[in-house]
């Protein structure tokens, strides 16, 4: 595996990030100020048109004189529909009408000229919504009332007789009105109200959030109008494929298109050709002599071996005890005990990473799909040895992210280097398929060993659950992994509320982790760490309660008195699902509930197992709590891609390791669902107002638990290890 760098904003050679910006990252506005542009490219040209044709009136707002909003969006838009919720958010709070909606990005080079106006950038763990509501809905608020105020000067009258619907202002008395569009001017000269004294719309009263808007990205991805990062086109721009490997210049310096052979780093070597295909076979041509290196002798076997180990090793962190769960159990009228295990996977974003840079002697810029468009910044300036004022990063709709283009900023730092190598002229690097599935920061792999006591009445009275797996903290070098502790690793299990607590309430619980870290790269996947544990806990309470004798929504509710919404969202599944009525002969029904990204969710799966052994899920039904539902529609679609992102890799999902190498190489390998597969989904939306969670990530971690267990319904076979290919359904 390479030596990589990960990017992260809050290296100390990036505090100008941080300084100055505890205001904007504690939920404070920069409103008010104006939007200056150098002439030097440092503005995206649909922000340089919103200006030159349209007035600011804070951070948030660009009015153009029809009355068009501009909304400025600092997440990123990678399918999720963040740009969408964001944007009725605003919407709402500045009542402009959904029909004057425009919007567009900001870049990170702008926001750090502004002190961080737009706050955090980054864009990962179900948080584009929800830890931005806030702020952009009180700078929508403060906007509106700086319009009104302008229209009541405008009018010499008091400010509490002018009200405003869908961008028309209105003075009942003298039947005066006026439109965003003409006070906006006025407006903007106006000194911003405190955001703290806002008083912010009751969600429940929403006209423009909480509904199914149609998304904003939809036409543009439909009729190709949509520029991905990977179709961008510059002037006199070439083209670079590159592979991880040692190789020899001269062996492929004639071919044809090629303009130069470029070092990358220590292990990595570019191709730059006048076309990517002439680059991508240019490099393809080279002869290599692979060197080992020391993790050669480390398969798919001795990484399992080593997290066998950690089940059973005599030291491990305790992340929750409770009682005294061994002693429990070993006093128990019945034992049961089961080991799980899920493998290393692969983000196969339909679009691989790519990037496109300039970099001259006094300016870098780059055209990218990143996740966090700060790190990105914060890459290239390193990268080039450019100050971050001299850098900027054009952000563009990700063809998906899935956690792979957040923190790390690899195919950043690559474009970057490639380009310093060619001054002035932009470099289009694209990976391969290959290169993308083989040179990932994979999802780590990780076992589990559920220990359980019942008392004689089928009572659960000590739960005992052993995670031993890989990292992401440690493979950061993150100071949340110390001493062999990573709490990161266990979401979902928590006792506090909050992001991922876990759902149930047992008198004697101890929960552990044996960190066995592993020379594989790994980080953020989609979900992460809930999807495993998820499958460890679901699957194994579904065991303890077979071994009870008890019907499995029956054994969760009783353990669930304490936990509320954990139940809400169980019994809305298992309702919808009409949980306990006959189903078709052949089907069967399996449930699963969990708790991450802040949201609550529970899923009832309905499959059949053939004669032969073959799979088909028919059904699923999804429940999920997000607090509150700021676009149902979307919130319908996400969950429908959590199943179709799930079931994936409940099914196929694996990223096998031989001499020390990933063997899984493109889609002939490492197989995605096919559109036959996906089951029907329903979803039931369970919001209690009372909370912002996320929705991307959440039900995704009740996909495969669900599924597994309504396979043990059907086959009496419980299948403990992921993925379902590998395993037979029934027993020959």
């Amino acid at each position: 595996m390479k030596n990589l760098k990960v990017s992260k904003v809050t290296n100390l050679s990036r505090r100008k990030f941080i300084v100055g910006s505890a205001a904007v990252a504690g939920g404070g506005l920069a409103l008010g100020i104006p939007l200056a542009f150098d002439g030097s490219g440092a503005a995206s040209a649909a922000a340089k048109s919103a200006t030159e044709t349209g007035t600011e009136v804070n951070a948030w707002v660009v009015i153009r004189p029809d009355s068009t909003c501009v909304i400025r969006i600092a997440r990123s838009e990678m399918g999720q529909g963040t740009e969408t919720g964001l944007a009725q958010l605003v919407a709402e709070e500045l009542d402009c009408g959904w029909t004057h909606v425009k919007t567009e990005f900001p870049t990170p080079g702008q926001s750090l000229a502004r002190k961080r106006a737009w706050g955090e950038m980054g864009t990962g763990g179900s948080r584009g919504i929800r830890t931005s509501e806030d702020y952009v809905r009180r700078g929508a608020a403060a906007a509106r009332l700086m319009l009104l105020q302008a229209a009541a000067d405008q009018w010499k009258v008091p400010v509490a007789e002018v009200s405003v619907s869908d961008g028309v202002i209105t003075h009942a008395a003298s039947k005066r009105t006026t439109t965003y569009g003409k006070v906006a001017a006025a407006a903007a000269k106006l000194t911003p109200p405190d955001p703290k004294s806002i008083t912010l719309r009751d969600p429940k009263e929403w006209k423009i959030a909480g509904k199914p808007i149609k998304r904003l990205d939809t036409a543009g991805k439909l009729n190709g109008s949509l520029v991905y990062a990977i179709d961008v086109k510059q002037p006199g721009m070439l083209c670079a494929a590159l592979k991880d490997c040692p190789y020899d210049e001269a062996k492929i310096a004639d071919r044809r298109g090629v303009k130069r052979v470029v070092k990358v780093n220590d292990s990595t070597v570019a191709v730059v050709a006048d076309t990517w295909w002439h680059a991508k076979t240019a490099l393809d041509a080279l002869p290599i002599v692979w060197d080992e290196g020391p993790n050669a002798t480390q398969t798919s076997a001795t990484i399992a071996e080593r997290l066998k180990e950690g089940l059973t090793a005599t030291s491990a962190y305790a992340f929750r005890s409770e009682g005294d769960a061994p002693k429990a159990i070993d006093s128990a009228a019945k034992k049961v005990e089961a080991v799980y295990s899920t493998p290393f996977l692969a983000h196969s974003t339909m679009e691989p990473m790519n990037c496109t840079a300039k970099v001259t002697a006094d300016r870098a810029e780059v055209w990218v799909p990143t996740q966090n468009g700060e790190a990105a910044l914060a890459a290239l300036s390193e990268e080039t040895g450019l100050p971050l004022e001299k850098c900027e990063v054009y952000k563009h709709v990700l063809g998906g992210g899935f956690g792979r283009r957040g923190g790390a900023q690899d195919y950043v730092r690559q474009a970057a280097s490639i380009a310093k190598q060619m001054p002035g002229v932009p470099i289009k690097l694209i990976w391969s398929r290959e290169e993308d599935t083989t040179h990932d920061f994979f999802r780590p792999i990780s076992q589990c060993r559920g220990v359980a006591g019942l008392d004689a009445n089928g009572n659960l009275v000590g739960l005992h659950m052993r995670i031993s797996g890989q990292s992401i903290n440690a493979f950061l070098n993150s100071p949340q992994a110390k001493d062999g502790k990573d709490d990161r690793q266990l979401q979902g299990y928590s006792e506090k509320p909050g992001d991922a607590q876990l759902g149930y309430t047992v008198p004697n619980l101890l929960i552990e982790y044996a960190m066995r870290n592993t020379h594989v790269p790994v980080g953020p996947w989609r979900g992460v760490n809930t999807n495993q544990n998820g499958v460890y806990m679901e699957c194994f309470i579904d065991e303890v309660a077979q071994a009870a004798g008890a019907d499995p929504v029956e054994f969760r509710r009783k353990l669930m008195a304490n936990h509320p919404k954990h139940l809400a969202v169980l019994n809305a599944a298992a309702e919808k699902a009409d949980w306990g009525k006959p189903l078709p002969a052949g089907v069967h029904r399996g449930v699963a509930q969990f708790m991450g990204y802040g949201s609550y969710s529970a899923a009832v799966a309905e499959v059949s197992v053939s004669n032969e052994g073959k799979l088909k899920v028919h059904r699923m039904v999804l429940a999920l709590n997000s607090g509150h539902a700021v676009n149902p529609g979307q919130i319908a679609a996400q969950v429908e891609g959590s199943v179709a992102y799930g079931l994936t890799a409940t099914l196929y999902g694996e990223c096998p390791v031989d001499k020390g190498r990933m063997t899984s190489s493109n889609f002939d390998t490492y197989q995605i669902m096919r559109l036959a597969e996906m089951p029907k989904v329903e979803t039931v939306i369970v919001p209690t107002y009372d909370f912002w969670g996320g929705v991307g990530e959440p039900t995704i971690c009740v996909v495969a638990p669900s599924v597994l267990n309504a396979i043990a319904a059907a086959t009496g076979k419980r299948v403990r290890t992921l993925p379902l290919k590998n395993e037979k359904l029934l027993n020959a």
